[in-house]
């Protein structure tokens, strides 16, 4: 299958396409593509790496190339948040990047699968979504807003508390991608419990994870490897699913019966995208008190997001 990953010069860009390169299986390919005139030099860099997947550059004016035939596009492209920055300060340049993509890919790849990283996730998955509805090729199955950092970021941080292996955990992130609307069901833990204490408190940290990076890079980007991390896995998830292989992720996609448009739940993966929405789960007393608290953050961010597309930006 062919991979494009747009915005791949950048921070998240480039150690994602290390690991692609690494673990997409063979005879796959994989297109880089970026404003940034390094491009070509990342794409040369990595083709060193003997793997048999097959790695092409593609500058700014090439993004119809990269996409051409891509079975999915990963989109890390955008500006990283800085210390002060909440995601929604990204918007403004964000959004943008997000839909001219969105509209250059309805042109050169209509069926794909969209996995997007850029912040504000909350916002620019309805940005892309509306933006390839008013291009006439929106398949709801295949949008996708990747949260897998906040899953591994649970998992780590559960297992540090409880003195697991975080492999052996997978804690299930539900909401969206920013802040308080960030909630882990650490409720639905086999066999780990928590005080409410402790549980408000770690799910302070997981929401605010984000921050911390930013705060520890101390003005020099945002979470750029463990994003990778995270996009790799859900990258080859989404892979897989397409070529029959099943399995359960969280992501944020557009839901029926939810009190908002878009929401992070557990999807199975199949080779339609999306085969099934799954439900959640029973919520802890604490756990139903923040998720009432998110929904009007989490709303007003799909709003502006759908807002922005549908004026045009």
């Amino acid at each position: 299958m062919k991979i494009a990953v747009l915005g791949a010069a950048g921070g998240i860009g480039q150690p994602l396409s290390l690991l692609l390169k690494n673990q997409l299986p063979a005879g796959s390919e994989l297109a880089l593509y970026d404003v940034n005139p390094v491009v070509p030099g990342v794409a040369a860099d990595l083709s060193h790496i003997p793997t048999p997947v097959k790695v092409t550059g593609h500058g700014k004016d090439a993004l119809g190339e990269a996409l051409s035939g891509a079975d999915i596009v990963v989109v890390p492209a955008g500006v990283p948040r800085k210390p002060g920055m909440t995601r929604d300060d990204l918007f403004n340049v964000n959004a943008g990047i997000v839909r001219d993509l969105a509209r250059a890919g309805a042109e050169a790849c209509p069926q794909v699968c969209w996995l997007i990283i850029t912040n504000p996730v909350n916002s620019t998955v309805p940005i892309a979504a509306e933006t390839l509805r008013q291009a006439g090729v929106y398949d709801r199955r295949k949008v996708f807003g990747v949260t897998t950092l906040d899953v591994i970021r649970a998992n780590t941080f559960v297992a540090e508390a409880k003195g697991l292996d975080p492999r052996d955990l997978d804690v299930r992130v539900i909401g969206g991608h920013s802040g308080n609307t960030i909630l882990p069901l650490l409720s639905q833990i086999p066999g780990v419990s928590f005080s409410d204490e402790e549980a408000r408190a770690l799910t302070a940290r997981i929401q605010n994870a984000g921050t911390e990076v930013v705060e520890a890079k101390a003005g020099a980007g945002s979470a750029t490897l463990s994003m990778a991390e995270a996009a790799l896995r859900f990258t080859l998830a989404v892979l897989r699913g397409l070529e029959g292989e099943e399995s359960v992720m969280c992501s944020y996609v557009q839901v029926d019966g939810m009190p908002t448009e878009f929401f992070a739940t557990p999807v199975r993966l199949g080779r339609g995208g999306v085969e099934e929405i799954l439900p959640y789960g029973e919520l802890s007393a604490l756990e139903r008190e923040l998720y009432e608290a998110m929904l009007p953050t989490l709303e007003a961010n799909i709003e502006k997001g759908l807002a922005f597309a549908r004026q045009g930006g």
